[in-house]
């Protein structure tokens, strides 16, 4: 079952949006909920959490991993949406078949109409597989036709896909689409073009923007991600929110912290310790 993309302004009349994150921990604070908090601070909505795994993980290494119970998934999202409100959701490192199974779940108890934004993570930025294939058809049947937007990486679309040759990338991202989901942005990072390419089932829109390669880029994905969510929780349609987090995800990798650890360093969505002399860019509302 798709979703249809998502015009409306935040429910209830709210001033401030509420946009929850359904994630694993990063404890480096690079990537994960941290990441995905901080994006939702810098696009002015309130962030919220369903932790679906905690990691031992710094900028080199994922060490060590611990799933959150399904149960306790569930109860997060549950206890968030009748309290608080719901106005968009962001998934991201969702990696056992229960633990995707729960997520389904909870997005069944919401509003047909909240925006779902998935990020495929399945490998850290370090290298570390973080999706077993067992969980892949789960997040395939399950997970990616309840999406409003799907975000993956080159290397993640082509999991996805099923594909191990070099690929057309506008086909690729067409291909995305044909998963389920209502739209799909294939991002640029590793495309050796860099832009983003967006598909709705119209026609291939590309993305561009600035790269920043003396940057730092841990959490990029998740900011990128967390920011286009946050987006459409605004009242953004889903071309409108995914180039918004295009320049987002940009800027926080051109500001990124490489004196952090020894590996590759946290994108900075916040400006912390930069200058901006005016230069900082502002997300639409």
């Amino acid at each position: 079952m798709g979703r249809a993309p998502i015009t409306s302004a935040p429910r209830d009349g709210r001033a401030i949006p509420c946009v929850l994150t359904i994630a694993g921990s990063d404890s480096g604070g690079g990537a994960g909920i941290q990441a995905d908090l901080k994006a939702f601070a810098a696009c002015g909505v309130h962030g919220m959490t369903a932790i679906t795994a905690i990691t031992a993980q710094n900028t080199v290494a994922v060490t060590a991993v611990e799933q959150v119970s399904p149960a306790m998934i569930l109860a997060q999202v549950r206890a968030v949406a009748t309290d608080i409100g719901i106005d968009a959701v962001k998934i991201g490192m969702v990696s056992t078949v229960e633990a995707i199974e729960a997520v389904a779940a909870a997005l069944d108890e919401l509003d047909d109409n909240t925006p779902v934004v998935l990020d495929p993570v399945m490998v850290a930025e370090s290298g570390a597989v973080l999706v077993p294939t067992e969980a892949r058809s789960a997040l395939l049947e399950l997970l990616i036709p309840r999406a409003t937007v799907i975000t993956p990486n080159l290397p993640e679309a082509k999991v996805l896909v099923g594909s191990v040759d070099e690929v057309d990338l506008d086909e690729l991202v067409r291909e995305l689409f044909a998963l389920g989901p209502a739209c799909a942005v294939l991002t640029g990072g590793h495309a050796e073009d860099l832009v983003d390419r967006f598909y709705d089932g119209e026609e291939v829109v590309i993305i561009g923007g600035e790269r920043f390669a003396a940057g730092a880029a841990h959490g990029s994905g998740c900011t990128h991600a967390s920011a286009l969510a946050a987006h459409l929780a605004l009242g953004a349609t889903p071309l409108e929110a995914a180039r918004q987090a295009k320049v987002i995800a940009s800027y926080a990798v051109r500001d990124g912290i490489r004196s952090v650890g020894e590996g590759s360093g946290p994108v900075n969505v916040l400006g912390i310790g930069r200058d901006f002399q005016g230069q900082k860019p502002t997300p639409l509302a």
